[in-house]
């Protein structure tokens, strides 16, 4: 197994338990994408940590679970996932874990440098131009 594949499943190891707070592992300048309904693009610990934060706030018990991880090349890790919970302030839940989602992790010398975030897989499979 390579570094880099060792590195995300550290992190994901980590989100699965639900603990979002390290930042360790990402460059200070990362690039911090979510693609979906809430597209937004952010550089910087500081500018993810607040994105996170955001994001976390509106949710109710929200977990993510891995489901596969693939190294897509030398720098980039794919992870394809599932995440659910409860809204805050809608209600609305999707608690049994049933939305694929992916994430994208690029690496370089042991930093995570972009992190794109996918609410839906297919978008994921589709910018990667991996279509299942």
């Amino acid at each position: 197994m390579s570094a880099n594949l060792d590195l995300v499943r550290s992190i994901h190891a980590a989100w699965e338990r639900g603990d979002f707070r390290s930042a360790d592992w990402a460059h200070p300048e990362i690039v911090f994408e979510t693609n979906g309904f809430d597209a937004t693009s952010s550089r910087g610990v500081v500018e993810m940590g607040a994105r996170w934060r955001q994001w976390m706030s509106a949710w109710q018990d929200y977990r993510t679970e891995a489901e596969e991880f693939r190294e897509l090349d030398g720098e980039r890790v794919l992870v394809l996932m599932k995440h659910g919970g409860r809204g805050k302030a809608s209600g609305v839940g999707i608690e049994n874990m049933t939305r694929q989602g992916a994430n994208v992790f690029e690496i370089r010398d042991a930093k995570v440098i972009r992190l794109a975030l996918y609410w839906d897989r297919e978008d994921a499979l589709n910018d990667l131009d991996l279509r299942s």
